[in-house]
């Protein structure tokens, strides 16, 4: 919130002998002294590194006054021979932020966005010619198609270019910011799964007579790790101990950017010592059948559930880890361990990188009695 003269002029010294500051937003601060004494500062980023300059002490120089030498110091230090414009502050941020650090399919996406919806539009114009205006007119357009929730995708995409220009030094501001609530809310996705007892017994007696033994194994492995769809067709026979019946997943590969471990259950043990037998030698677990050292295609496991006759409003692959979640609820099973098992994103990044093998007994355990169950009832008559 932007300061007022009369706060300026009753901010006082802290009381533990500290220097402190008052933000009036867009870089421009008030730093009070312990000795009462008052400057403005202006606080700006080059390269992704904080610069700070002075702008003179208060009540010598008004609010006002330091907000106009503020404007003018930016102008001053803004780099006159860097573009500017959207394209190229994208395209940087995509090489740094997106390229080789997210997953390829979400990198595609993001790619795919910029290409149809927001490089043709905007790509050309500089940053401070884009207003919200701009952006909502664009979001509206994406609306009127009936894409919802690509329309907000495209607004965070803008966004995130937006401030990856601020930490750099060259925009100010983010014009997304002033969005929220202006797009039709979208619908939280739900993906198709099955939960009840007797649909799970219908699945896994389907997935134990398919009649190829690949597919068969990546649906076995998929349901038993209930791991993301991109993380099990992207195993690799290096990152499985089958000794220690244990999947160790590098950081790379997971939406959360942090390792995972994933406990194996005797029954997924027994079916990968098989398959072991016939892609052993290759790198992927589950190789395209094309060749060429691919892993499988992100349609095999969706295509196989669709031979089996589950229709996409009955389950998806990604719809394995509900099913699974909500079996492990019913249960009994403590909802911290489940959620860790599910690789849900850690929001505090320092205690992600160090606890991937947090509660492993009781992972151990539960995973056993998932592969338990489903092998009780596939034995079901």
């Amino acid at each position: 919130m932007a300061l007022t003269e009369i706060q300026c002029k009753n901010a006082k010294p802290k009381p533990n002998g500290k220097s402190h500051v008052l933000s009036d937003g867009e870089g421009l601060l008030l730093d009070i002294r312990p000795s009462g004494k008052k400057y403005f500062i202006l606080r700006m980023w080059r390269s992704g590194k904080e610069i700070r300059r002075s702008l003179g002490s208060y009540p010598e120089l008004s609010l006002k006054e330091a907000r106009q030498r503020a404007r003018e110091m930016k102008e001053q230090d803004a780099p006159p021979d860097r573009e500017d414009n959207f394209g190229k502050i994208a395209d940087e941020w995509i090489s740094r932020r997106v390229d080789n650090v997210l997953a390829d399919s979400y990198a595609r996406v993001i790619h795919l966005r910029m290409d149809r919806y927001i490089l043709p539009k905007l790509g050309k114009l500089p940053l401070k010619k884009i207003t919200s205006g701009t952006i909502l007119k664009i979001c509206r357009e994406i609306e009127d198609t009936g894409n919802i929730e690509t329309a907000h995708r495209v607004r965070q995409l803008i966004g995130q270019v937006f401030r990856y220009a601020i930490a750099i030094g060259i925009a100010d501001t983010d014009p997304t910011v002033a969005l929220h609530g202006a797009l039709i809310p979208s619908r939280p996705k739900h993906y198709a799964t099955i939960t009840d007892t007797e649909g799970i017994k219908t699945l896994v007696q389907s997935i134990d007579k398919y009649p190829y033994v690949l597919m068969k194994s990546a649906l076995w492995f998929s349901v038993l790790t209930f791991c993301r769809p991109g993380e099990v067709r992207h195993a690799e026979w290096s990152e499985i101990s089958l000794d220690d019946a244990l999947w160790r997943i590098p950081p790379e590969k997971m939406k959360t950017k942090s390792p995972h471990i994933v406990p194996l259950c005797t029954q997924l043990v027994s079916i990968l010592r098989e398959l072991q037998e016939i892609t052993g030698g290759e790198k992927y677990l589950f190789p395209s059948p094309r060749g060429g050292g691919r892993p499988l295609s992100e349609n095999g496991v969706r295509v196989a559930l669709r031979s089996m006759g589950f229709g996409p409003e009955t389950i998806t692959a990604h719809g394995f880890r509900s099913m699974a979640s909500t079996a492990l609820n019913e249960n009994g099973f403590a909802p911290d361990i489940i959620e860790k098992q599910l690789a849900h994103t850690e929001r505090n990044s320092v205690r992600a990188a160090y606890n991937h093998a947090e509660y492993m007994p009781q992972r151990r355990e539960m995973m056993q009695w998932w592969g338990n169950y489903l092998f009780t009832l596939l034995s079901r008559a």
